[in-house]
């Protein structure tokens, strides 16, 4: 340890990737002090809440408590709570029940959704960014299948078993492929009066693939593998009005009681208090080193980050981008206490998985490309491996073999809670 060390107060916004990564690194060193402000008391695994939306997994086998995550660090202070004001001159954090002195501030806040400018969508379709939305997605689908069941009507039933996923990133084809398994072969058996193999789900895409992160010769293989399973794919095709009967493209309207919301995605509101430069998403214009332009103190991670890669474009808002980021920002507020030049952030690309159901799957990382079996089976293992908590691993893993082998889900509760964004 470097003689010349200063002591320093670090304040971190948000227990997501970024945050809770950044944490567990300044954790190591004693002679500072670290306080950690989120206003859940957990950290959640993102990539999985599509699974509790699907009843595939229940909330607590995808979040960890915070406390219980950084009960190891001495130096560590977690505090509930929201953050109401930045005074960037005076390096204060203020928030609904008390203000924070900071030495450095991080803000990593993630995001959420996005209905680009028609907000009033949300009521008719929910996005998935919170465990409150995923329980109120998964209220939704379970409930239609228990309508539909009770009704008479022909027509209303084809309207409770019509599902339309908006948006064909990962998340939407995740959502897309689970919803197909789920009526076709995990619940098919279970209602007399109706027969879910006439469930329809549709896809609906903007652009004009699927998946378009991904080579174009995957995304086709993902758009197969759903069409294989029963989804039907739009693309090219852009959503004009969502309301309770269903939704509008352009002069053609599909009749369906369950719409999900899959198709963007804004930083979080907290960025605007910095007043700082932001790009057009919305996002915090910083430096290679990750820190604000004019306050080499202030750094902003994850989703909340504008920050170019190798490639002279803003770096995705992944979870393997935010864990990196957290810990180089980490070791770069050591440097500086002990006097040294900070480094500029360099991500390495590990590449990007999805999932669209049981045994299908595609991957990609440095020209390699892989889908079916073996990318499904290699996403399984890298999602274990980036769960917090030995506990949610163990649970997990056996959750999933259980349900492939029985094809059961077993987070089936329809339950009502509040569930709407409240981040802006």
């Amino acid at each position: 340890m470097n003689n010349k060390m200063t002591s320093a107060h670090i304040v971190i916004v948000g227990a997501g990737f970024a945050g809770i990564n950044a944490a567990k690194q300044l954790g190591k060193y004693k002679e500072i002090q670290v306080t950690l402000l989120d206003k859940k008391n957990y950290h959640l695994f993102q990539p999985l809440l599509y699974q509790v939306a699907m009843a595939g997994l229940s909330p607590a086998e995808i979040a960890s408590p915070i406390r219980s995550i950084l009960a190891k660090y001495e130096n560590i202070n977690v505090t509930l709570g929201k953050v109401t004001k930045i005074n960037l001159q005076n390096q204060k954090v203020k928030t609904e029940f008390t203000e924070y002195k900071y030495d450095y501030l991080i803000l990593a806040c993630g995001a959420t959704h996005s209905y680009f400018g028609r907000d009033d969508w949300e009521d008719y379709a929910p996005g998935l960014k919170s465990i409150e939305q995923a329980t109120e997605i998964r209220r939704r689908v379970l409930t239609a299948f228990e309508l539909a069941e009770r009704e008479n009507d022909p027509k209303k039933i084809r309207e409770y078993l019509t599902f339309i996923v908006v948006g064909g990133g990962p998340t939407g084809v995740e959502l897309a492929g689970s919803l197909s398994e789920m009526a076709h072969y995990t619940l098919n058996k279970e209602f007399k009066n109706i027969d879910l193999k006439s469930t329809s789900i549709i896809l609906i895409e903007a652009g004009e693939r699927i998946l378009s992160s991904f080579s174009p010769e995957l995304s086709e293989q993902a758009k197969k593998d759903l069409l294989n399973i029963g989804v039907t794919v739009k693309t090219g095709t852009r959503v004009s009005s969502i309301d309770s009967q269903g939704v509008h493209i352009g002069n053609e309207f599909i009749p369906s009681r369950t719409v999900i919301w899959a198709a963007g995605v804004q930083p979080s509101s907290t960025g605007a208090l910095l007043g700082s430069e932001l790009d057009r998403a919305g996002r915090v214009i910083v430096t290679p080193f990750l820190h604000l332009p004019e306050y080499k103190n202030v750094f902003v991670l994850g989703d909340q980050a504008s920050v170019l890669g190798k490639d002279h474009r803003p770096l995705p808002g992944l979870a393997p981008v935010a864990i990196q980021q957290g810990i180089h920002t980490a070791k770069n507020i050591m440097r500086s206490c002990e006097g040294k030049e900070l480094l500029a952030f360099s991500y390495f690309d590990k590449g990007q998985m999805a999932t669209i159901g049981r045994g299908r799957a595609i991957s990609e990382f440095s020209g390699f490309k892989a889908h079916g079996k073996i990318a499904w089976i290699a996403w399984l293992f890298i999602h274990i491996l980036y769960l917090v908590g030995f506990r949610n691993k163990v649970f997990v893993f056996f959750q999933w073999l259980w349900s492939y082998i029985t094809f059961g889900r077993g987070a089936r509760l329809i339950t009502k809670q509040e569930w709407k964004n409240h981040d802006n």
